[in-house]
């Protein structure tokens, strides 16, 4: 894959192009957004048409009509290429339209739509009729997705946990009760209160179903093992209902839920689950903020070999479905830094030593930091990566956290497997103290480690990062590797402090709960204890999900359920700057081969650099919020929408148009993201004053070391929601 920043050759890549589909496809992605597109990127038209929020976007297959479903039930269609309005159809829907898709090989004839009227439609547009009414969701009906060269055949994604399957071609499915269009029920493994928000089917390999719910889990099914059923429904507490799912009085509460009495057994490995390593860990931490996780969109890109999702409360994350990532709760224990035997000290620690008036050696017994040393061969920085690091240590050293993570980013991408560059940006992530930011440190120690086994700062940053997760036991196993490894640093200040730290905390826990007792006798385990330590200890508090007063029914999680979450598998990059809290239908998508797209509450959206992460652009497209995104299929356009009831298009605009290309863009990105972390843990209140204009100050992460001057954290204000 190319560079985003790497100059492209039209007539090199025509050279080497392949001559079957995926070639032509592979070279489409690598100029469709390119980064000269993307800085040239700017508003182009606004279409006008709906009266109320447009909750979705979908392109037909050759790019020429572009659908919008909106609040006001109507679905629009448009022709963005001479900005007209080509129909508006009355979809019948009594709730916000939510989903909108073509159905393949219909001639853009049919269209389907999902709303929160819990009901599915499908749309003639040549008779302007509905022909088919679904009623068999109890709840809101948030996604619809459809397969290439799958003419008759959709799936939905509903709030009442289940995805159902769809076949045109079998007139049972138009039966309001006991057809077999269950594939998927959350409902018993995940409790009465599961909630089915997104789901995809990979293009490249149509078994493939990603769905998202109302936890920080992404869950791949293949629906080869998977046979749609039939189910009862149960109600929980009274009330009468209208026969589409929706008390009287009540509209969207959710008081029925489909039991799983009578449904086939799951096979085990029907199913994958993906989840950022540090979440399962923290449900108590979560559940004392004033937020939800939540996956609010699933997409796959377009050769199928990655997934993005857009978790709501947190960050857009990327994973790789063939190449499995375990979290770094399962790599520590192959990490020799945390389980192998102790390294004794040999010549190459002698650079490190300073002479004593009596002739005896030290190294910094009572140095207020840890240094590093190396004695194996590693990649050299080029000229660039150089530069990058030089700059991004003197941003570091001004407090300026989010630059230095920008440019030791930007230095990686030339030498990647240097470890000097991932423990200097761990370090900058345990300074900003982002959500996810001690995980992703932890992951860069753990990769410096793997090159470096004795790099002493990734060594001991890895356990302060550990202790920053609240993972005690394993800060106290990784801390005493250290100390065995590299006995002269224990009298170090710094590791002292930090030791002291860790025992303080596994006392403090300890005395919360008398169950668990700690050994500092004990400072090795066996392979075995290590992983009960790794998984059944931290994910132990996963096991119980948060229940909402304003809700009844079981929130137990079945043993099959527990099986799954423990076998999840990490992500490969995470893109911040971006919040979504405000609304559960916020889209996240590729641009390109090169960069990703994700909308946000300040009403803006985000475009990253999809190999550095690094923000590319910050666009505001949306005087409230953008929700929706999505690229045209072959050309650099992009159509946003989101609380406004118009359609954006993006376009790249004339070199000699740059007021039009500069009148919409964020003119500080950093400034951007750093609010948008503070509104995401933001109390409720504040989020409200600041909707109304006032300025908040956020509480900041407790750092001594911070300095105000950084431009990542001065208070700026948000857009109103």
């Amino acid at each position: 894959m190319h560079s985003s920043k790497q100059r492209l050759s039209v007539t090199d890549d025509l050279v080497k192009r392949p001559i079957w589909k995926s070639g032509h496809d592979r070279m489409r992605q690598n100029y469709q957004f390119t980064h000269e597109t993307v800085k040239r990127l700017g508003l182009d038209v606004e279409l006008e048409g709906h009266t109320g929020c447009v909750n979705c976007l979908e392109w037909n297959e050759s790019g020429t009509i572009l659908a919008s479903g909106s609040d006001d039930c109507h679905i629009n269609l448009w022709n963005p290429f001479r900005r007209r309005l080509l129909q508006s159809f009355s979809t019948g829907h009594s709730g916000n339209i939510f989903s909108v898709k073509f159905l393949p090989q219909s001639g853009d004839n049919l269209v389907i739509s999902g709303a929160g009227d819990n009901v599915i439609r499908v749309h003639d547009l040549v008779q302007k009729v509905t022909v088919h009414v679904l009623r068999h969701h109890i709840s809101r009906v948030k996604r619809l997705a459809v397969a290439p060269n799958t003419p008759a055949i959709f799936w939905s994604a509903a709030e009442d946990g289940t995805i159902m399957q769809f076949d045109l071609r079998d007139p049972s499915v138009f039966r309001s009760s006991g057809s077999r269009t269950i594939l998927v029920n959350l409902n018993p493994h995940i409790g009465s209160q599961a909630e089915a928000k997104c789901l995809a089917i990979n293009p490249a390999r149509p078994e493939l179903l990603a769905v998202g719910a109302n936890d920080p889990y992404v869950r791949l099914y293949d629906r080869r093992f998977l046979k749609p059923f039939a189910l009862r429904t149960s109600t929980v507490g009274s009330g009468q209902s209208d026969g589409s799912g929706n008390p009287f009085g009540i509209p969207f509460e959710r008081l029925s839920f489909f039991t799983g009495e009578g449904e086939p057994p799951m096979p085990t490995d029907c199913v994958q689950y993906f989840a950022p390593g540090h979440l399962p860990l923290v449900p108590c931490e979560y559940r004392r903020r004033p937020r939800s996780l939540a996956a609010t969109y699933v997409n796959f890109s377009e050769d199928g070999r990655e997934l993005l999702v857009n978790l709501g409360g947190e960050q857009v994350y990327l994973f790789d479905i063939q190449q499995s990532r375990k979290p770094a709760s399962q790599l520590l224990l192959d990490c020799p830094a945390f389980t192998g035997p102790p390294v004794v000290a040999g010549d190459h620690l002698k650079e490190h030593c300073t002479k004593e008036p009596n002739g005896a050696k030290s190294i910094r017994p009572n140095g207020a930091a840890i240094e590093g040393h190396f004695h194996r061969h590693y990649p050299r920085l080029n000229s660039a990566g150089e530069r990058f690091k030089n700059e991004a240590n003197s941003q570091f050293q001004n407090g300026n956290y989010s630059a230095s993570i920008r440019l030791y980013a930007s230095a990686l991408e030339q030498t990647p497997d240097s470890p000097v560059l991932l423990t200097n940006r761990a370090a900058a992530y345990l300074k900003r103290q982002w959500d996810g930011d001690v995980y992703a440190a932890l992951q860069d120690c753990l990769l410096a480690l793997r090159i470096e086994p004795d790099y002493l700062k990734a060594h001991f940053r890895m356990a302060r990062c550990l202790f920053e997760l609240s993972w005690y036991q394993q800060a106290h196993q990784c801390l005493q590797q250290f100390r065995q490894r590299h006995p002269e640093y224990a009298s170090n200040r710094t590791f002292q402090t930090l030791d002291k730290e860790i025992r303080t905390a596994i006392y403090a826990t300890s005395d919360e709960k008398s169950s668990d007792t700690v050994s500092f006798e004990k400072d090795s385990s066996s392979q075995e204890d290590m992983q009960d330590a790794m998984t059944d200890g931290p994910r132990r508090s996963s096991r119980k999900r948060r229940r909402s007063p304003s809700r009844r029914g079981s929130t137990e999680i079945s043993e099959l359920e527990k099986e799954w979450r423990s076998k999840a598998l990490d992500y490969e990059q995470r893109f911040c700057g971006h919040c979504n809290t405000t609304t559960d239908i916020k889209e996240a998508n590729f641009l390109g081969s090169h960069f990703i797209c994700a909308g946000s509450d300040d009403g803006s959206f985000f475009i990253w650099d999809r190999r550095t992460t690094n923000i590319v652009r910050v666009l505001k497209g949306d005087d409230s919020i953008v929700n929706c995104l999505q690229p045209h299929p072959s050309a650099p356009i992009l159509a946003t929408s989101g609380i406004d009831p118009v359609v954006r298009i993006w376009t790249p605009l004339a070199d000699d148009e740059e007021t039009r290309i500069s009148e919409r863009e964020v003119e500080d990105p950093l400034v951007a993201a750093a609010a948008n972390q503070r509104r995401m843990n933001a109390d409720p209140l504040e989020v409200m004053l600041m909707n109304m204009g006032y300025r908040i100050a956020m509480d900041e992460a407790d750092d001594s070391d911070t300095d105000e001057s950084d431009p990542s954290r001065r208070v700026i204000q948000c857009r109103p929601s």
